[in-house]
């Protein structure tokens, strides 16, 4: 857990559940490589919710895997969501991120979604990294549920600005993270 010296607030929970996630992931074999799949659900969801960040994202102990991401087109300036991320592979957008950064590891641990239309609202969120060093003003994100009752890790949008996602959001990214599962599901159905 990670508390900030200045506040004395819980800002990254307690994981009781990551050694049987990464078991699962593994199981999966999910969570280690970028998956074109998942890049393509990742731009669907950037396109239905309007947002200019968004990500499939499965969390180890100690980190956040993109294993889907969408980014706007040209933008990898410092600004750019991957620039305080780990350089991927190919030298493009980083596709990891430290397990306190960000608000996907609450969502796995809550088991619920969570809309942030503005994170400075919330001062449990307000003084995560992602807000200073990346700009991340509007987050929105479920968690990915598997069939045995492990959460995988999330779906996400995020934006630099503030968003008014509202209940139609709440509903769309519930939905789609439900749409996600039943893909991951029939992968797995077919490996057997």
């Amino acid at each position: 857990m990670t508390y900030d010296p200045t506040g004395h607030m819980l800002l990254t929970p307690i994981d009781k559940d990551a050694p049987a996630r990464v078991a699962r992931m593994r199981e999966l074999g999910l969570g280690e490589q970028p998956d074109p799949a998942f890049d393509e659900f990742a731009h669907r969801l950037a396109e239905v919710t309007g947002a200019p960040f968004s990500m499939v994202n499965f969390i180890d102990e100690n980190r956040q895997f993109f294993a889907g991401l969408h980014t706007p087109a040209g933008m990898h300036s410092g600004s750019d969501l991957g620039a305080t991320a780990a350089a991927g592979g190919s030298g493009g957008v980083g596709r990891f991120m430290a397990r306190d950064h960000g608000y996907c590891p609450h969502v796995v641990v809550r088991r619920k979604a969570l809309v942030l239309e503005d994170v400075c609202d919330y001062p449990r969120f307000a003084g995560n990294p992602v807000v200073d060093e990346i700009g991340i003003r509007s987050y929105m994100g479920a968690p990915l549920i598997d069939r045995t009752g492990v959460a995988l890790g999330t779906i996400c949008v995020v934006d630099t600005d503030v968003r008014p996602w509202g209940r139609a959001g709440l509903e769309t990214i519930k939905g789609m993270a439900a749409e996600l599962m039943e893909q991951i599901n029939r992968r797995e159905d077919g490996l057997r």
